[in-house]
């Protein structure tokens, strides 16, 4: 696993945790303490604002999971695609995320709604 999939996998861990005491240790690990997230909904900055932001996510969407798709990248910055589903059934959103990563951690997140519910 390249370190680009692995900062993904982690990435989509903290969609998926529950368990608000874990979520934030994993978002405290994974995110720079200024990191910026744009996507045509939000934008919003830091960690408290990114662990907000998941834990309505969950609200919304529950029983659901996060799922990786591809990951590719070179220098500081990767992409991938993610989906949003009940297991063995056809993703409800699927989005494309950019990240820039520093000192491996994510500074940056740049994301794209490819399909959403009508």
């Amino acid at each position: 696993m390249t370190e680009f999939e692995n900062i993904a996998q982690r990435y989509i861990e903290t969609w998926n945790e529950s368990d608000a005491g874990k979520r934030r240790q994993l978002i405290d690990e994974l995110y720079t303490a200024d990191v910026s997230f744009t996507d045509p909904l939000v934008q919003l900055t830091g960690p408290d604002a990114i662990d907000a932001m998941v834990a309505g996510a969950q609200q919304q969407f529950a029983g659901l999971t996060f799922g990786l798709g591809p990951v590719d990248g070179h220098h500081n910055t990767a992409r991938f695609t993610w989906t949003l589903g009940a297991p063995d059934a056809e993703p409800l959103v699927i989005g494309f995320d950019v990240i820039t990563v520093v000192d491996g951690r994510i500074e940056r997140v740049l994301g794209f709604l490819d399909k959403v519910p009508a």
